[in-house]
């Protein structure tokens, strides 16, 4: 759902990020697309389409969405930062000291103008929408201005945005799209020894995860928000990385949409064996919580006979948990925890 995107609170973070402090894009399928090139002043990176040249690392970036000022954060760069935006959950855990340091411009999408109050050489979104026509500004626009504008490779890899919802995946993603964006920004700031400790300790978190687990019998479904017409995940995107982890099945692997938003009598239809819930902290749509949630589901005559319903089967996830962010792994985790204390496992 969401064109602001999937807003979510966490719940339950089984192993924070580490925050590197040491000094110092990606197609669908997991390998870096957006490859850098230059020398050590000036990176140029292909990314999602667009040409990004930095001259030196920023001194002055601006985060437009929660997903990309977290990798920032957690690469040890609140202090080349001058403002974030677009906030869904509470920052992650292990990064309170850093989200202090910046300025927040705005909860949500900021106009171009604050954002330019704020004198950015650098900014970064999660989302082809933010930087795009309806979004903060066009790339075009900021670039204008001299201002390079970067894009997660994770929302334009083997995904079609040209819709009026939250696009549709041609081909699964991967995890290591989430890596390529990691890579892509500790380049950008210089910073590349930062990015592979944090690469090389996410993935270490997925090994763990994953060891051991198999789901191949069980169906899962994502409920990101809504309840008159919820939005459930389609295949491909987040919770896709998610299901594939542990073999498990998505009940809508039918549907390459991102977030469609799909009635309850095909919901109750499906019967998934467990529900992973958004669990979010804004309030823009009906049941953002995970607590409005299970209300509603637990009440409304067409789903209260699901049989995730009766045995109470949720998993409650942060909204970046089921964008492709780093929380992402945090969801792998979290689903992989809540499977074993159902007792799904292999």
């Amino acid at each position: 759902m969401p064109i602001a995107r999937p807003t979510r609170p966490a719940a339950l973070l089984v192993s924070g990020v580490i925050l590197l402090t040491g000094c110092g894009g990606a197609d669908s399928s997991g390998s870096s697309g957006s490859a850098a090139k230059g020398s050590a002043a000036a990176v140029t990176l292909d990314n999602c389409g667009h040409t990004v040249r930095v001259e030196s690392p920023p001194r002055k970036a601006v985060s437009l969405n929660q997903g990309t000022t977290e990798i920032m954060f957690s690469l040890g760069l609140a202090d080349r930062m001058v403002g974030t935006a677009t906030w869904t959950d509470p920052v992650m855990k292990g990064l309170e000291k850093a989200d202090a340091k910046v300025k927040r411009i705005a909860d949500n999408n900021p106009s171009f103008e604050r954002v330019l109050d704020a004198d950015p050489d650098f900014v970064a979104a999660s989302f082809v929408s933010t930087l795009g026509k309806g979004g903060v500004a066009t790339r075009e626009q900021f670039e204008k201005l001299g201002v390079p504008a970067y894009v997660s490779p994770s929302d334009c890899a083997g995904k079609d945005n040209t819709g009026d919802g939250d696009g549709a995946r041609k081909k699964p993603l991967g995890i290591d799209a989430i890596y390529g964006e990691i890579r892509d920004l500790a380049e950008v700031f210089g910073v590349r020894e930062r990015g592979e400790k944090l690469v090389a300790e996410l993935q270490q978190r997925m090994k763990k995860a994953t060891a051991g687990i198999d789901a191949s019998d069980v169906s899962l479904l994502y409920w990101f928000a809504n309840s008159e017409s919820p939005y459930m995940a389609g295949c491909c995107g987040a919770p896709g990385i998610i299901t594939r982890a542990f073999g498990a099945k998505n009940v809508f692997d039918d549907t390459h949409e991102e977030w469609p938003q799909i009635n309850w009598e095909t919901v109750a239809d499906r019967d998934p064996d467990v529900l992973v819930i958004g669990d979010l902290t804004r309030k823009s749509q009906t049941a953002e919580s995970a607590k409005k949630k299970i209300e509603f589901l637990e009440s409304d005559p067409v789903t209260k006979n699901m049989t995730a319903v009766k045995k109470k089967r949720y998993v409650l996830l942060s909204g970046q948990a089921m964008n492709p962010t780093i929380r992402t792994v945090e969801g792998v985790e979290q689903v992989a925890a809540a499977l074993r204390e159902f007792g799904l496992t292999g």
